[in-house]
């Protein structure tokens, strides 16, 4: 692991070989209750990661601090080895190549589907650029490359506001993932949705990872086994545990602080 030294990790000055996102030492505290407490975390380019742990524990807060929303009161947060995100704003942050996706979908629900990804892949635009940004042959291939990957070719004509609740999940991971993020922040998008669709989900994010690094929060066990990556246990701001699904649940401290409850 590379040591952090200014703005540069020691080490890891070619972004290759780099962790795309690394935090140290990182706390914040709101009204006196620390939400997150000396927190340390990394993935790795290309990782999926999955994030547990009990309410409380972190996970959105650290989501947060990653995506500019919070501020740190102490810490280190770089992208790709080198980009402070500390210094930057969640417009910013969301251009260097950070996508989010929040547990409820945002899309626009009286657009079609295609409509959907079109707006998104026009990017932060004003109301009247978006309104003459004309699509050419190389982003509709891109639009049609993302409904296959998120299973929703064939409801492109649809509107969005009557798609199901793990459809309109599916959409919003493809308005994000048509900007090509590096990052992907995923919060709970498993829940509410059917086993077929918790199955595709899962299934959609491996697949999203061949190309992108993942780092999903999620409550349901079932889910996190299924995408078969490194697990990282939160509690009470900071890392518990780390490992497989399988190591952190045979862990007496996480049994005992969140498995156990």
């Amino acid at each position: 692991m590379s040591i952090p030294h200014g703005n540069v990790l020691i080490g890891a000055s070619d972004p290759k070989f780099a962790p795309i996102l690394y935090l140290d030492g990182v706390s914040v505290s709101f009204d006196g209750f620390r939400a997150l407490n000396n927190l340390s975390f990394y993935a790795e380019p290309g990782e999926l990661r999955a994030i547990i742990g009990p309410n409380g524990a972190g996970k959105t807060t650290m989501m947060d601090v990653i995506t500019g929303k919070t501020r740190p009161d102490t810490g280190t947060v770089l992208f790709k080895g080198s980009i402070d995100l500390t210094k930057s704003d969640e417009t910013d942050i969301a251009n260097l190549g950070i996508g989010r996706k929040f547990q409820k979908p945002t899309i626009f629900e009286h657009h079609t589907v295609f409509e959907n990804l079109e707006l998104a892949l026009a990017g932060d635009r004003s109301v009247f650029a978006s309104l003459f940004f004309k699509i050419d042959a190389e982003k509709r291939t891109r639009i049609e490359t993302v409904l296959q990957t998120i299973a929703l070719t064939n409801l492109r004509e649809e509107i969005a506001g009557s798609l199901s609740h793990g459809q309109k999940q599916w959409l919003e991971i493809g308005m994000l993932l048509i900007q090509d993020p590096e990052l992907l922040l995923v919060d709970e998008p498993a829940a509410g949705m059917t086993d077929a669709e918790t199955a595709q989900t899962s299934d959609m994010l491996k697949e999203i990872a061949r190309d992108h690094s993942v780092v999903v929060v999620e409550h349901d066990m079932e889910f996190v086994k299924s995408l078969e990556s490194k697990v990282t246990v939160l509690h009470e701001g900071s890392v518990l545990a780390e490992g497989s699904l399988e190591t952190v649940q045979n862990d007496p401290t996480v049994i005992e602080v969140y498995l156990g409850r």
